[in-house]
């Protein structure tokens, strides 16, 4: 089941809310001894979290099928870096880090109960009562699997994102009297607290091959007098990017950023996103952003406007601070 961004989250007795955790997306399948840990987009998982393997097969039910999120969590919050490093092809990492920074998995929907009915055409609130009761019932105490919560109190989820930020991506709405609607964007609505701050462009990367034009805005904030990067901006207007590349080329000039500096290439990363070219640290632009882990943007962010009014010196860490 899919979300829907929204301004705003929707009021009303038919929704409930739940937190909209920072992780992967997962829904666990089991079946007697075989179990499958598969992600948003249909990819196996199971190699990447043999931890959570492990606390499926301890539940004291032999079938079933939940919907939720992985997440690893330190002293902060959600760590999202943690977990983008468990996406590792050598085994003997990831087993090392699922004992250094194991991870645990936030359950909201019931799927398939216990006997492998399918509870897909049931409402969200008859899954949901079903799921409280299957989590009492089977799932271990101080078990990695955890009972995500949820609220139909409005007021009650505000509070959870104004006191739990640095864990959550947001607050999620769903209609309470809706089957679930696998693959569609009807029955779910997401909540995104956007912020804004004053960047620094510290580099850029060409829109192709023919370098012509630009692809992406590189931004950085000041903290102890270093230049750090924080994240990238790539909406810029596809009639603009040309126009942006002569403005840019003048100020081309390393190192660009003093401190954290853009990475090479990585199996996210092709050898051309990776290459970047240096600015002087002299223009600042204020873009929106929704989430922040690590001292980054968590996603891309977007131009709002440029600030020619503002030092580059003025645009530090703390904007982004939690």
């Amino acid at each position: 089941m899919e979300a829907a961004l929204v301004p705003q989250l929707p009021i009303g007795n038919e929704w409930q809310y739940e937190p909209k955790w920072d992780g992967f997306r997962c829904i666990a399948f089991r079946d007697g001894t075989e179990v499958m840990l598969q992600s948003k987009s249909g990819k196996l998982l199971n190699r990447y979290f043999p931890e959570l393997l492990s606390a499926l097969r301890e539940v004291k039910a032999g079938r079933f099928v939940i919907d939720g999120e992985i997440v690893i969590a330190d002293e902060n919050g959600s760590d999202f870096d943690q977990l983008l490093q468990r996406i590792h092809p050598a085994a003997s990492r990831v087993k090392m880090l699922s004992e250094e920074y194991p991870a645990h998995f936030e359950i909201f929907d019931l799927l398939s109960d216990d006997k492998g009915a399918s509870l897909l055409a049931e409402s969200l609130s008859g899954r949901r009562q079903k799921l409280e009761r299957f989590a009492k019932r089977y799932v271990p105490k101080n078990s990695l699997l955890r009972l995500s919560p949820m609220t139909t109190d409005i007021a009650a989820a505000a509070d959870w994102l104004k006191k739990q930020r640095s864990s959550l991506d947001g607050i999620v709405a769903k209609r309470r009297d809706l089957p679930y609607a696998a693959g569609e964007r009807s029955a779910m609505k997401k909540f995104k607290r956007i912020r804004t701050a004053d960047c620094v462009v510290g580099g850029f990367r060409y829109a192709g091959e023919s370098r012509n034009a630009v692809g992406s805005l590189l931004l950085g904030l000041y903290e102890d007098g270093l230049l750090h990067h924080v994240g990238f901006v790539s909406g810029i207007k596809a009639n603009g990017r040309k126009t942006l590349l002569k403005k840019l080329k003048p100020l081309i000039q390393p190192p660009g950023f003093t401190g954290r500096a853009p990475g090479g290439p990585s199996r996210w990363s092709t050898e051309r996103s990776a290459q970047w070219e240096p600015l002087k640290p002299e223009l600042v632009v204020e873009v929106s952003f929704d989430h922040v882990t690590a001292n980054r943007f968590r996603h891309g962010t977007k131009i709002l406007r440029w600030r020619p009014d503002k030092a580059p010196t003025q645009c530090g860490m703390e904007q982004i601070a939690v």
